[in-house]
């Protein structure tokens, strides 16, 4: 309201971290409370504020009150433009470095609103922040969308299936939007039997594969709505969603349609041409909702927008004659096996369905003769005596032999981002500094 650019960052950033934000975003004040999760939140700023070339106030939350009186309360607030920015959000980091996306007022308001129309929330809605406020799921989908429904917003400071079981039932939260581990974490926790969701009615997911069976276990077991979810940084939060009517096959197989206002089209990656129904190109979105660009960088914006204002999101997605969206993968996660392209998606998806696999990645890794291969980094489950052999028969049963994964490795956990989205650069890293067991 008072037109400035809002800069959300990750509290437990450290001074290297914390430096590049503030530096990029050309940020003049930060706020920040004396600690957070025993880091010296406050001392981490001002140390770094002085490193900073442009002049900036460190401002401490616990001296709110006295920086409030020091305002001017006769000050009128402008008008703001609808198309300026709001603010900047940075990318999650699954590819790299995050960039500074410039979201404007019109996206970051909409997109909140339509989201949550369309997962079912209701005026006066009780909304359980359990995605990071510093993520646009936090700040923008249940943030916005909690604004629009006059409702209460209820942010955790950090996930524990526990304590979101006892805030629902003590607080009768309404909605919620966690990625699918999350809601996997509260339906094993012990409470979960003995807890009162009963005013729970909707849950909106993505980030993530959400299995049938398990979309149907959600909504049986909870009673709720279940909708996924399928957006980006770049597009303010949420480009396409299913409705709380669509059936289970459909949540589970695709990512709904657009959001009012909202355009998409699938493109060929090289010529640029819309794709034919069912075809597997890069998504392009329009609309509302689109980012003004990166931050001070103009070379990155000019790659990420079209003149005509169309946004690569480089998702690989499919389009069926509904109209719904498919997601196959990023176009940097592709793998090319000796010419033959490879959509680690497709593989993911089919690999969920097994009994003994918590959670799987698949990434491309070197290879002398194809030149690239599929790597399959599986969490089986306690005690699974699963071999590789095992899951490459049963992902035969589905798929052609060139998609199932030359090389096997078993790990206790995948590297995320702390909104849930795997680090597939990370994971190669970790593959590269020979970190992961093969699995045989």
């Amino acid at each position: 309201m008072a037109g400035m650019v809002m800069v959300t960052i990750n509290p437990t950033f450290r001074e290297v971290e914390l430096e590049y934000c503030l530096r990029q975003s050309e940020a003049v004040a930060c706020f920040a409370y004396p600690e957070f999760r025993t880091s010296p939140m406050l001392e981490i700023a001002t140390t770094v504020s002085e490193r900073l070339d442009q002049p900036i106030t460190v401002v401490s939350f616990a001296d709110w009150a006295e920086f409030i009186a020091e305002g001017d309360s006769e000050c009128e607030l402008p008008e703001v433009d609808p198309l300026g920015p709001a603010q900047i959000q940075y990318t999650s980091g699954t590819t790299g470095a995050p960039k500074g996306a410039l979201i404007p007022h019109r996206g970051i308001v909409n997109d909140g609103h339509q989201a949550a129309i369309r997962a079912g929330a209701q005026d006066g809605a009780v909304w359980l922040a359990v995605l990071p406020m510093f993520h646009v799921g936090g700040c923008g989908y249940a943030g916005m969308g909690t604004l629009a429904m006059v409702g209460t917003l209820v942010p955790l400071l950090s996930f524990d299936a526990g304590v979101a079981l006892r805030i629902i039932e003590e607080e009768r939260v309404t909605i919620m939007n966690p990625v699918p581990t999350m809601v996997v974490a509260m339906m094993q926790h012990p409470a979960f039997a003995t807890s009162d969701l009963s005013s729970l009615t909707s849950i909106s997911s993505g980030g993530a594969p959400v299995p049938e069976e398990m979309v149907r276990r959600i909504e049986e077991s909870l009673g709720v709505d279940f909708t996924i979810v399928f957006g980006q940084t770049e597009a303010s939060g949420v480009i396409t969603m299913t409705t709380t009517d669509d059936t289970a096959d459909a949540k589970a197989t695709t990512c709904g349609l657009p959001l009012p206002g909202i355009e998409v089209k699938i493109v060929d990656s090289y010529t640029g041409a819309t794709c034919k129904r069912g075809e597997t190109g890069e998504l392009l979105t329009r609309g509302y909702h689109t980012m003004l660009g990166y931050h001070n960088d103009p070379e990155g914006t000019a790659r990420a927008l079209e003149p005509d204002g169309w946004m690569h999101t480089q998702d690989l997605c499919s389009m069926d004659d509904r109209g719904y969206i498919k997601v196959d993968g990023r176009i940097k996660d592709m793998i090319i096996r000796g010419g033959e392209n490879i959509y680690p998606r497709e593989i993911e998806d089919r690999l969920f369905k097994h009994e003994d696999i918590v959670d799987v990645s698949v990434v491309g890794i070197p290879d002398d003769y194809y030149g690239e291969i599929a790597a399959a980094f599986v969490k089986l489950v306690p005690g699974s005596t699963t071999t590789a052999t095992d899951l490459d028969e049963f992902l035969r049963r589905d798929l052609t032999g060139y998609k199932v994964p030359g090389k096997w490795y078993r790990v206790d956990t995948l590297p995320q981002t702390l909104s849930g989205k795997i680090q597939k650069f990370a994971i190669k890293d970790k593959w590269r500094e020979g970190e992961y067991t093969e699995l045989r």
